[in-house]
C-alpha cells in the first residue's frame, strides 16, 4: 500500500467509519505552495473550503497569510469570539440577529467588512437594524464574469460590473450613515475555478484575465474618488499567479488548495495534491467485482453532473456504478480492485469540493507524518451550522 494511505489506514484503524482524513503532511506543503504561488501578496484564507476552525487558526498562523474570508455573517461574529480579527464576508447578508450581534459588539464591527452590491443592499440593512446604527464597514462585490455580448462566462454575483456602476454604488456609500466603504472585491471563477480541461478553455481564461487587469484598475480608481480602500481583494485558489501579478490587488483569497478536491484536478500553474479523504466501509459482496460501502452520499453542490461525486480513490480501481453513484446508505463501487475487497475493508474516497466534506462529519482526523492521529472538531462538531 503506497504513501499516504498505509500511514492514514494504520493511523485511523481504531475508528468507526465513515470518518474524514487529513493528510497533515499535504495540508502543509499545499499551504506553502498556496503562498508561494502568490508571490508575496497576501493570502485571505477562504474559510467555506476548510469549516474546520484548529486548521483556519494554524493556517493563519503561517507566513503569507492574512485574514479570513468567511461565508456567513453568524459565522464571521463566532470567530471574532475566539480571537481572529480580520474577516472579510465575501456574501451579502439578511440576517437580522447576526447584524444585531454585530453592531453591539465593537470588537466585531473593527474586525468584519461586510459584502455588499446595491444600494439595496443598505436599504435592508437599515431596515433590519433601524438607521442610527454604529458604523459598519462595507466592501463593494464587482462582477468579475467575462460579458462576450450576450454571453456570460462566470458565476452569476453582483449587479456592479462596470467602473460607472461601481463608482455610482461608491458615491451612495460615502454619504450614507452607518457605513464606511473600504474595500471592493473581484472572484474571477471562470479562471480560479475552472481547470485547464481543453485549448479553447485555456483561450477563455486568458482572454478573461487581460479584460479583468484593465476593468479592474479602472474600478479601483473609481472607486479610490469617494473611499480610502484598506482591501482590494481578487483571485482564488486556481488564478493565484494571473491575479496576483495585477498591481491593483492588495491581497488574494485562496482556501480550496488547502485540502485539493477533485474539482482541483487539472490545473496547469499547479499539481493537484490531495490532502482531505473521508474513508468508508464494505458492507456487502454483491457480486465478485462490487463491493457495496456503507453510506458514501455526499454530493457536492453545484450542476448535478459526474463531476460533483465523490471519487474513489484507494485501492485503485475502483469506480461507481453509474446507476446508483454515491448512495444515502450504501455505495457500490465495481472494478477489478473490489474482488479482493472484503467485508469490513475500507476503501478511501476524495470528495468534490472543499470544506462541504465536513458539513458532514463532527471530527476529522489529523494524520502527522510520523503517524500520530489527533482528533479535531469541524463547525459541525462544535455545534455550529451556518447554512
Amino acid at each position: 500500500m503506497p504513501e499516504p494511505f498505509e500511514r492514514l489506514l494504520t493511523a485511523t484503524a481504531g475508528l468507526d467509519t465513515p470518518f474524514a482524513v487529513v493528510d497533515e503532511p499535504a495540508l502543509s506543503a499545499n499551504a506553502d505552495d498556496l503562498v508561494r504561488r502568490a508571490g508575496g501578496v497576501p493570502v485571505r484564507l477562504a474559510s467555506k473550503s476548510v469549516r474546520v476552525r484548529s486548521i483556519v487558526e494554524r493556517t493563519l498562523a503561517r507566513d503569507g497569510f492574512a485574514g479570513v474570508m468567511s461565508y456567513s455573517l453568524a459565522e464571521s461574529n463566532w470567530l471574532v469570539d475566539h480571537g481572529i480579527d480580520d474577516i472579510l464576508l465575501a456574501y451579502p447578508t439578511t440576517s437580522r440577529q447576526a447584524l444585531h450581534d454585530l453592531v453591539a459588539d465593537d470588537r466585531r464591527c473593527a474586525a468584519i467588512t461586510v459584502m455588499v452590491d446595491s444600494v439595496e443592499s443598505l436599504d435592508h440593512i437599515d431596515a433590519l437594524l433601524g438607521t442610527g446604527h454604529p458604523p459598519i464597514r462595507v466592501c463593494i462585490d464587482v462582477d468579475s464574469s467575462l460579458r462576450l455580448g450576450p454571453v456570460h462566462l462566470g458565476v452569476r454575483r453582483s449587479p456592479v460590473h462596470s467602473a460607472r456602476q461601481a463608482r455610482r454604488l461608491a458615491a451612495s456609500i460615502e454619504v450614507r450613515p452607518g457605513f464606511d466603504l473600504v474595500g471592493v472585491m473581484f472572484y474571477d471563477a471562470q479562471i480560479a475555478g475552472l481547470p485547464d480541461s481543453s485549448a479553447a478553455v485555456r483561450l477563455v481564461k486568458k482572454r478573461s484575465a487581460a479584460e479583468l487587469l484593465h476593468r479592474r484598475a479602472n474600478v479601483v480608481a473609481a472607486v479610490r474618488q469617494h473611499a480610502d480602500l484598506e482591501i482590494v481583494n481578487a483571485g482564488g485558489t486556481g488564478s493565484l499567479e494571473v491575479t496576483g501579478a495585477d498591481p491593483a490587488i492588495t491581497e488574494l483569497t485562496a482556501g480550496s488548495g488547502l485540502f485539493s478536491p477533485v474539482l482541483f484536478d487539472g490545473y496547469d500553474a499547479f499539481e493537484s495534491r490531495p490532502a482531505a479523504y473521508f474513508v468508508l466501509s464494505v458492507v456487502r459482496k454483491p457480486a465478485k467485482d462490487i463491493a457495496t460501502l456503507f453510506a458514501g452520499g455526499y454530493i457536492a453542490s453545484g450542476p448535478t453532473n459526474k463531476n460533483r461525486q465523490p471519487l474513489p480513490t484507494w485501492p485503485e480501481g475502483l469506480t461507481a456504478i453509474g446507476t446508483e453513484g454515491a448512495g444515502e446508505v450504501q455505495s457500490p463501487v465495481k472494478g477489478r480492485a473490489a474482488r479482493d475487497l472484503r467485508i469490513g475493508d475500507r476503501v478511501v474516497m476524495r470528495y468534490a469540493k472543499a470544506g462541504e466534506m465536513c458539513e458532514r462529519f463532527d471530527r476529522v482526523a489529523m494524520i502527522a507524518a510520523d503517524g500520530t492521529i489527533e482528533i479535531v472538531p469541524t463547525y459541525r462538531g462544535e455545534g455550529k451550522n451556518f447554512g
